[in-house]
């Protein structure tokens, strides 16, 4: 029988499935399901987005390909929005829409890097990330998260790692699984860090749509001369606009990098779904209010949760951000998916092991709290204090 890629074949099965296989098992008796697995919004799209969607399906306009780099409208659109979040001028030059923000970050790390590459990326990772570099043969260094610091790397360990010979740094803000929000002042160091040592900085902002309101300008990366030379943001338009199943993202980077990604993209894909594209350069600017709100909803379903594990002393919420809390289980020496299995199995708690996102994390449970409402969050105090092994 013929082999297999073995860079494949390696690669444990998809995680999602096997947490929500768990919860299957779950016969009711706690009370309804808690199901903070998966980042996906907790509430329906706005009208006038499905309105949108169904038009734009339904329109001959959209059944032929597309441009490889994206929608002429959505790529004006969203560079127009990328300059009033960052205060610094982006143009459609600088913007290629894909299929969802893995097919982004696939993109980009296709675009710097090739078959026995290293990249640094932080511990804990974003499994779809990692996995995307071990199947293209690129190799992994990780660079260690402080628990003590809400899970952010030390400017140091981040120097360490940045070696000659390391082609990017893979950052993720506000991070997933932590939740983790990297401050402005960090992000420039690292940067600065990065361009010294030739390095490309990939930065996934897939949640900063959630960041708190008063955040301001989530970094001034774009402010900076010549970013195009070493610096990738990749977006997803899924958490905002509550239309994950459309898989539709971006990339913001120099025009070299988008002429490399369209070559990519041509043979992965061709062109994103087009009639999303359309659908959401409209939402763009009309759904402003509609996503501010959201924002808040979830910035209030953060908060329901840090008020109910401020109550359970033996859990400890380690940080908390966006769609994420990282929680450490009090079960010393119990590795996480066992903890994570048994939630799921008997006390109807859905949630991920930290061992799905590296190397160390037995401890550690991730919670995507925005997959629930407060009231149905506050239901967790209950049943994590009676919650035993």
């Amino acid at each position: 029988m013929p082999a297999f890629n073995p860079l494949i074949a390696r690669l444990s099965p998809p995680p999602i499935p096997s947490v929500l296989a768990w919860a299957k098992a779950y016969d009711g008796s706690r009370g309804q399901l808690i199901d903070l697995s998966q980042a996906v919004p907790g509430y329906p799209p706005h009208p006038h987005m499905l309105n949108w969607l169904s038009e734009m399906a339904g329109s001959r306009d959209y059944t032929s390909y597309g441009a490889i780099e994206g929608e002429d409208v959505l790529r004006v659109a969203y560079a127009q929005h990328m300059t009033e979040v960052y205060a610094a001028p982006v143009a459609a030059d600088n913007i290629h829409i894909t299929s969802g923000a893995n097919q982004a970050f696939m993109c980009v790390a296709m675009a710097v890097t090739g078959y026995g590459d290293t990249v640094a990326m932080t511990n804990p990772y974003y499994f779809n990330q990692e996995t995307t570099l071990a199947m293209l043969g690129i190799k992994s260094t990780l660079i260690a998260c402080d628990p003590q610091n809400s899970f952010l790397p030390n400017l140091e360990t981040v120097r360490a790692a940045l070696v000659s010979g390391v082609k990017a740094l893979v950052l993720v803000t506000p991070n997933n699984p932590t939740g983790a929000v990297y401050p402005s002042g960090l992000l420039r160091e690292i940067f600065m860090l990065c361009r010294q040592n030739g390095t490309w900085l990939i930065l996934d902002e897939t949640y900063r749509d959630f960041l708190a309101a008063d955040a301001g300008a989530p970094h001034d990366l774009l402010s900076i001369p010549g970013w195009e030379d070493n610096l990738a943001l990749t977006y997803s338009f899924s958490k905002s606009y509550c239309i994950p199943g459309h898989r539709l993202g971006a990339i913001t980077a120099g025009a070299e990098m988008v002429d490399q990604v369209a070559k990519i993209m041509d043979n992965l894909q061709i062109c994103a779904p087009r009639a999303p594209q359309a659908a959401v350069a409209k939402a763009i600017p009309a759904l402003r209010d509609w996503r501010i709100a959201n924002r808040a909803e979830i910035a209030g379903r953060a908060d329901a949760l840090r008020d109910v594990m401020s109550r359970l002393p033996h859990w400890g919420l380690q940080a908390l951000g966006a769609y994420f809390a990282y929680i450490k289980h009090p079960f010393e020496g119990v590795r996480s998916e066992v903890v994570a299995e048994k939630l799921a199995r008997e006390a109807g708690i859905v949630c991920l092991p930290g061992v799905y996102f590296g190397e160390g994390q037995e401890s550690y449970l991730r919670f995507a709290f925005a997959n629930a409402d407060a009231p149905t969050i506050r239901l967790l105090e209950a049943r994590l204090a009676n919650f035993t092994l």
